[in-house]
């Protein structure tokens, strides 16, 4: 016990609170037991069996939900975060409850790295992060998604979402006014005194974005996650993101 809670600390100060072993990781975590108390208002929306599955965390941090997936079951789960801290905290982890889990130090823009697509990947947290976010959810529907995504960002703004308009014309500037249509708010500095909080969508916003990049949105199980299939990309002749694709753009 006493040498689980010394490494603990050692490894700094955790944003995931991980019971290891009844050591708490985060035990005066500022939003509780946190990401606990958020994946079992959500939980029920991921397969309970993930036995024969693969899965990607993006964004692993401490490695809460790459854990949760190998209880489940799955045969091999990968974490990437571009935080060594947080990987040593993940690696720790998994070693102390006994899990093994890939923890690789790499960016959401390298995905394609990994070489492999994955039966299920989850992206939470890390949207708001990012400078160049549709470029991120992009890249994911190119490189690693094999069938589910498992979806989370912050929101902020109105949380009504009116049905888009496949076109709409140049002089209806009222629309850009209604708090249901998709805004995306950005920071120029900081938010939440962290200066890599960059883009923060309302909930309009956020399922377009992923109608856009190619994930059919099947469940909402709770505030800001969102359970999404890869499907097929709009078609839309104005869509253009990587060669490969038949959507290309019109000069």
């Amino acid at each position: 016990m006493n040498d689980i809670q010394g490494e603990v600390h050692k490894l700094g100060k955790w944003f995931h609170n991980i019971d290891l072993g009844g050591i708490k990781t985060a035990p005066d975590h500022f939003l509780g037991d946190y990401p606990n108390i958020k994946f079992q208002r959500f939980a029920h929306a991921i397969p309970a069996d993930l036995h024969g599955k693969t899965v990607l965390d993006i964004g692993c941090n401490g490695g809460f939900y790459s854990i949760e997936m190998k209880r489940r079951g799955a045969d091999k789960v990968v974490g990437i975060d571009s935080d060594e801290r947080y990987l040593e905290q993940a690696r720790y982890a998994a070693k102390v409850l006994g899990y093994e889990i890939d923890f690789q130090n790499r960016s959401v823009y390298d995905v394609a790295g990994l070489g492999e697509k994955f039966d299920v990947v989850i992206f939470m947290g890390v949207l708001y992060h990012l400078r160049h976010p549709l470029l991120a959810l992009d890249l994911l529907y190119e490189n690693v998604v094999k069938d589910l995504l498992i979806f989370q960002s912050m929101q902020r703004g109105s949380a009504e979402v009116e049905p888009t308009q496949p076109d709409y014309d140049f002089w209806n500037t009222d629309i850009f006014d209604r708090p249901q249509f998709p805004h995306m708010y950005f920071i120029e500095y900081r938010y939440a005194n962290d200066p890599t909080n960059w883009w923060i969508p309302n909930q309009a916003c956020m399922e377009a974005m992923l109608r856009s990049a190619g994930f059919e949105i099947i469940m909402h199980p709770e505030k800001e996650v969102y359970l999404c299939r890869k499907a097929e990309l709009p078609d839309n002749e104005c869509y253009a993101v990587y060669p490969s694709r038949k959507q290309q753009i019109e000069l």
